[in-house]
């Protein structure tokens, strides 16, 4: 593979390509790629190339030491945030996680988007129902903790973001970004804030407070569909913008602008991303960040926030809207060992990981799967999970590179190249800001001695499965347990390693799930039809095709297996290569809600509950003596996950300190020279870049650096290995609503290096 391009003739990408996407030939050539299995040997550290089957044996047989002495409950799972870019990540690793038997999950989404989450799941009914801002049709877009310009969109798929928010401006609108540095998105913007890291949720009430006050809330279209409104303005009094001026840092009457500016515009939406989740009080900003849309009539209507609708998606309930017909939402169905932290979506934090492996005791956790995960570097008090890895009885990584985590792994599964592999959006397609359907075959001919990721997961799965005991109807964890591979007709060979013959029944059964879930669903295009006589119908080449020909048909847009002439399925997406533009957002409310109630369910007591900690802050102001410490990201890197890219490493450092100026005069700091930044927890020694983009008493530092360790194979990275700002986060601070780790807003000290 030489070249990537954008398609111009794409309805959402219109051809923009970021520099991430062009140096995708890079990432599929790269030499320290892994293209065979690995084994580690304990004794030298050393890892080996193996055949496929020595390795699934060696998992097998790991696996089997582990659960035959412990159980499945000390067996954990760490998935990391590049699943969401792949079809085998929302086809085949649910299965494998239902496989395994055991509450031990952990995933990025605690150190990244829980708190939205928690927040769309108390007031909507469900996690997944997460409204996206319309840009193509807004007037007035506040952004806060969000750098799309760099990014292209975070919880919001908008190819081209700057050249949307460059047509926001240019038909009248206004782009405000809320951020303690001016990143690339507020210099594109008509207007910027600085605010102290973590106070959003302060500020955000001081607008709802605002609104309360001068009688600007205006339901709209949301009239009578939502509950709880009255008590969320009367919770806001205190919060008025004198109160939290000081904590903020905003002028009181800058905020009263920007709340009448928001209340009068016709289409207005409210938007908050990393720095507004990764922080104290982040599920109560991204609440706010919903209640400032409904109460200004601007959720769920064009130009405001929407909810997306992948082609691929469920049907909304029907009757829509009916009281009583959802379950709601809520977490903690069970908690962690050590500190009791609340399971949310089916996982735990994943700043409790380490002390889940090194605590002593029963249940503590002794093996681990890593899948397309670098936890060693990108979650908080890394050093501990360092060490706590090389602790565990057995360890298997589904990666192509031998990284800070993998090299720890007992064995080694590396995928074979993207690009031999099709590719669906799942996860981003749901959330886009234009329903659009896309598949894209394979680019390079399979790799003969190479495994796509679906069939490594369905290897896996079969493992677990044979390993593990399903009889224990007690275990929540396993409430929504896979039948997928029970049915399977092939046979395991001598050592346990599940055969091609039971690897596609495997997939077929997988197949036939989702049929059986689509014909037994309300709303379901095929609700009540026969599965056999869908099975006999469903196209596709491959698993991974074949699962999304049922999703299309049975989604929103999909032909219901030739009830609606016409319709999506996989043949349509073929004979499209392009894509199929299947048109603006819609309004969904209230079809989609799934509260018990039937409405926007506003003032979950869960958040009500936790405001208590907001108020105490109220009116704080910030300690002289401190620097705050918040990450940033580059156009040119992806985490930790693209830094050993030839063209995405190259130029100068940007692993580097961000001071400002006057914060370097006073802890006697230079630019370009070495500095020692501290914290509670952790210290290490970084570049300065001195620069006014930062406000004053703020401090940046990119995360997902801190390669080049012992072990690892990955050249380029360790030519620039920068340094890992996980050493700074104390893993005893989250979010309780959300179990998310404080990655933005840590108290430190800068000394100069020496």
């Amino acid at each position: 593979m030489r070249t990537a391009r954008g398609d111009a003739q794409h309805p959402l990408s219109r051809g923009f390509i970021c520099p991430k996407g062009a140096s995708f030939p890079q990432l599929v050539n790269d030499p320290d790629r892994l293209r065979r299995p690995l084994v580690r040997d304990r004794a030298t550290g050393e890892h080996r190339e193996v055949s496929w089957d020595e390795a699934f044996a060696a998992v097998r047989a790991g696996l089997s030491r582990v659960v035959g002495a412990h159980g499945p409950a000390v067996v954990g799972l760490y998935s990391g945030n590049p699943n969401a870019h792949t079809m085998a990540g929302g086809q085949h690793l649910p299965a494998f996680v239902r496989s395994l038997r055991t509450r031990g999950r952990f995933s990025a989404s605690t150190v990244d988007q829980m708190p939205m989450h928690v927040a769309c799941g108390l007031v909507f009914g469900h996690p997944g129902l997460i409204p996206v801002p319309d840009l193509d049709r807004t007037g007035y877009l506040l952004m806060l903790g969000a750098n799309p310009a760099v990014s292209n969109g975070s919880l919001c798929t908008a190819p081209d973001f700057p050249g949307r928010l460059a047509a926001i401006r240019e038909r009248g609108g206004k782009v405000v970004v809320v951020d303690p540095r001016r990143t690339r998105t507020a210099t594109l913007a008509d207007e910027h804030l600085p605010i102290r890291p973590g106070s959003d949720a302060l500020w955000l009430f001081a607008i709802v407070n605002v609104l309360a006050a001068e009688g600007l809330v205006k339901l709209g279209r949301l009239a009578g569909q939502v509950t709880g409104a009255e008590r969320v303005l009367e919770l806001a009094a205190p919060f008025t913008p004198e109160a939290v001026e000081a904590a903020c840092g905003i002028p009181a009457e800058t905020t009263r602008r920007i709340a009448r500016e928001l209340a009068a515009a016709p289409r207005a939406a409210v938007y908050g991303r990393m720095g507004t989740t990764t922080v104290e009080f982040g599920a109560t900003t991204s609440w706010l960040t919903l209640v400032l849309n409904v109460l200004t009539g601007n959720l769920d209507s064009p130009g405001g926030m929407m909810f997306g609708r992948g082609a691929h998606g469920r049907a909304d309930r029907v009757p829509p809207g009916q009281p009583g017909t959802g379950r709601g939402w809520g977490t903690g169905r069970w908690h962690s060992r050590v500190r009791r932290l609340p399971e949310v979506m089916g996982e735990l934090p994943v700043a409790t990981l380490a002390e889940e492996i090194d605590t002593p005791g029963e249940g503590r956790l002794r093996a681990l799967f890593t899948v397309a995960g670098n936890p060693a570097l990108s979650t908080p008090d890394s050093g501990r999970l360092a060490a706590a890895l090389t602790q565990l009885d057995f360890m298997v990584s589904v990666d192509p590179y031998l990284n800070e985590t993998s090299r720890n792994a007992d064995v080694v599964l590396p995928p074979t190249d993207s690009a031999r592999v099709g590719h669906y959006d799942f996860s981003l397609g749901a959330l886009a800001v234009r329903t659009v359907a896309t598949y894209s075959p394979p680019v390079l001919p399979p790799d003969p001695t190479g495994m796509a990721e679906h069939d490594i997961l369905a290897r896996l799965t079969l493992i677990a499965q044979a390993l593990t005991d399903p009889s224990d109807p007690s275990d929540p964890s396993a409430s929504t347990a896979s039948t997928a591979g029970s049915g399977g007709s092939g046979e395991a060979a001598a050592d346990g390693v599940p055969d091609q013959a039971a690897v596609d029944a495997f997939h077929e059964s997988l197949v036939l799930d989702a049929l059986r879930r689509a014909v037994g669903e309300r709303g379901s295009p095929v609700l009540g039809r026969d599965v056999a006589e869908l099975h006999a119908q469903v196209d596709g080449a491959s698993a991974p095709e074949r699962l999304l020909d049922v999703a299309l048909r049975t989604g929103h847009f999909g032909d219901a297996f030739g009830a609606r002439p016409g319709g999506l399925r996989l043949s349509t997406l073929l004979a499209n290569p392009h894509g199929v533009d299947l048109g603006p957002l819609e309004p969904r409310v209230p079809a989609l809600l799934r509260t018990p109630s039937g409405t926007i369910e506003l003032c979950p007591e869960p958040v009500v509950a936790d405001l208590d900690r907001l108020r105490t802050v109220l009116g704080a102001r910030p300690a002289t003596s401190e620097l705050t410490l918040i990450g940033r990201r580059h156009l040119r890197t992806n985490n930790s996950w693209m830094h050993n890219v030839p063209a995405m490493a190259k130029g100068r450092n940007r692993c580097t300190l961000l001071v400002h100026p006057r914060d370097a005069d006073r802890s006697g700091v230079r630019d370009g020279e070495p500095a020692r930044v501290t914290s509670a927890v952790g210290s290490l020694e970084v570049t300065v870049q001195v620069s006014d983009e930062v406000m004053a008493g703020v401090v940046c530092l990119p995360h997902g650096w801190g390669h080049g360790l012992a072990g690892t194979r990955m050249s380029v990275a360790a030519a620039h290995p920068g340094v890992n700002t996980n050493v700074l986060t104390d893993a005893s601070r989250l979010d309780p609503l959300s179990g998310t780790a404080v990655l933005n807003g840590i108290p430190v000290r800068v000394t100069p290096a020496g």
